[in-house]
């Protein structure tokens, strides 16, 4: 029984911080797919044609806060059979995106050293 609880234990640990791990990423991975205008439901789509899930009520929220903070803009199209919001790089998102992809390619190359000992 004890075992039982530390391997639930762990997993719950495990879950919480793979989501930390994600979070940190989300930003960059959703920049990377908006080289082109995007709806939600396509952006979703392409990520998971990555191998990244994410669900609606994380994405939103995050494409909202990136555009408050000037990294996108958004424009409505009503044409075809719903509206639909989409989405884009401003000036400084591709700015962002570039300084973001030089530091997540320092931070790979650092975590690779570092992890080296652990891959062997």
């Amino acid at each position: 029984m004890l075992d039982m609880m530390k391997e639930t234990q762990f997993s719950e640990l495990y879950e919480k911080l793979t989501q930390e791990l994600r979070r940190g990423m989300l930003v960059l991975a959703v920049l990377s797919r908006l080289d082109e205008k995007r709806y939600g439901y396509d952006l979703i789509s392409r990520l998971d044609e990555k191998g990244l899930e994410i669900e609606q009520g994380t994405l939103y929220p995050l494409l909202r806060r990136l555009e408050d903070q000037g990294l996108l803009t958004s424009e409505w199209n009503v044409e075809g059979s719903r509206p639909r919001r989409y989405y884009l790089l401003s000036p400084d998102g591709e700015r962002m995106l570039d300084e973001l992809t030089g530091e997540w390619e320092t931070i790979v190359e650092t975590m690779q050293g570092l992890l080296e000992n652990q891959l062997q």
